[in-house]
């Protein structure tokens, strides 16, 4: 259970971040004006869709962060050197020679990679971001 409070400062932290008002937000993420009203009155709880729609129209918002203050806010960048594979993670998979010769193939002084996604078999997924 999310502290209600505490949740709804956060969540006028990001409005006020992205320099918002409720309205303007609520037409971002795509719900009426009124769910906005009535989560920063306390009024109502945020719904899972609430928060995804908010996680997915801004990506600098970390759920943890959003949900329980842990973590921060806005989210940090992660970096990514040119030329190097990102990952240093036991979890990542090990890229395949077909993949990393893609990769190579694709980085000139033209171009850079800008964004790495990866998606997991249980629907997740990790963003990287130059």
């Amino acid at each position: 259970m999310i502290n209600t409070e505490a949740f709804t400062k956060r969540l006028q932290q990001v409005i006020d971040y992205y320099g918002e008002s409720a309205s303007s937000f609520a037409e971002k993420i795509g719900v009426q004006r009124s769910s906005i009203s009535h989560i920063l009155s306390g009024r109502n709880k945020p719904s899972l869709e609430f928060v995804l729609k908010i996680l997915s129209t801004f990506p600098e918002v970390e759920l943890y962060w959003l949900l329980n203050g842990k973590g921060e806010f806005p989210a940090t960048k992660k970096t990514i050197v040119q030329n190097t594979i990102p990952f240093t993670s036991s979890e990542a998979p090990p890229p395949s020679p077909i993949i990393e010769k893609e990769i190579a193939s694709e980085i000139t002084q033209d171009k850079t990679i800008e964004r790495i996604v990866i998606f997991y078999s249980d629907g997740s997924f990790k963003n990287f971001q130059n």
